[in-house]
């Protein structure tokens, strides 16, 4: 799995996790506003970006080569910050690997098991070659927000997202539930979701918070799936005043 790093080796360490469909690059902004100050790891996790040769095959695999990662930095305990998929990695790396996790910023996680979901991985695969097409990957990056000078490396990235990748990574999100060791994190947590997304990632929020009360939920006015694209500069500086609190 392909890890870039920015900044100080010094540094505290940032751990960000991205969205299925998009890779590192979707925190471009974000690592601009920590690399003075923190040393920020930014995977593209398997069967994304510079790790598409690598199909995603799991969850839980590609939480346990996560924590590798984590444990080879040798330095403190990390914050953690996942989107979407992200979001329920970061869920899972804190709750199997909390000796290696300091505090989570959880956004946008589903953490209610999809009706239907054999149907729905059928229909999706059925429609796997779509994400090829230029005038597709389009659609999807508004549903994303995808920023126009991002939009090319969205693109790029989706197209090369296999069919594998791509159920096995929809498969497990729409399957996700909270693990039981989540309710023992000791860390700081923070739960983050957008107002105008849909019902389901809202209750989904309010899951993953009851079952860690110790945990703040946060509820983003004006956005939907997609906060660290769609409102950057108040989604940086959210992260910056969280990781110094």
């Amino acid at each position: 799995m392909l890890v870039n790093t920015f900044g100080p080796e010094g540094g505290p360490p940032v751990l960000l996790l991205h969205g299925g469909g998009v890779a590192g690059w979707m925190w471009d902004s974000l690592c601009q506003s920590l690399e003075r100050t923190h040393s920020v790891l930014v995977p593209d996790l398997p069967g994304h970006g510079g790790s598409a040769d690598e199909p995603y095959r799991s969850h839980v695999e590609t939480v346990d080569e996560l924590a590798q990662v984590l444990a080879q930095q040798g330095k403190d305990a990390a914050a953690v910050i996942g989107f979407s998929l992200g979001a329920q990695l970061t869920i899972e790396l804190a709750s199997r690997h909390g000796e290696l996790v300091d505090r989570v910023m959880v956004v946008s996680a589903q953490a209610k098991v999809m009706p239907f979901t054999d149907l729905t991985l059928q229909t999706l695969g059925m429609a796997a070659p779509l994400a090829r097409r230029r005038w597709f990957a389009r659609l999807q990056a508004r549903e994303l927000f995808i920023p126009p000078h991002l939009l090319e490396q969205y693109i790029d990235t989706s197209a090369r997202v296999t069919k594998e990748t791509l159920l096995a990574a929809v498969g497990d999100n729409l399957r996700f539930e909270l693990p039981g060791e989540w309710s023992d994190f000791r860390g700081r947590a923070l739960v983050m979701v957008g107002r105008r997304e849909r019902a389901l990632m809202r209750d989904s929020a309010a899951v993953v918070h009851a079952a860690l009360p110790s945990s703040e939920l946060e509820v983003v006015a004006g956005c939907g799936h997609g906060i660290p694209l769609q409102r950057p500069e108040w989604f940086n500086a959210r992260v910056t005043d969280w990781l110094l609190a």
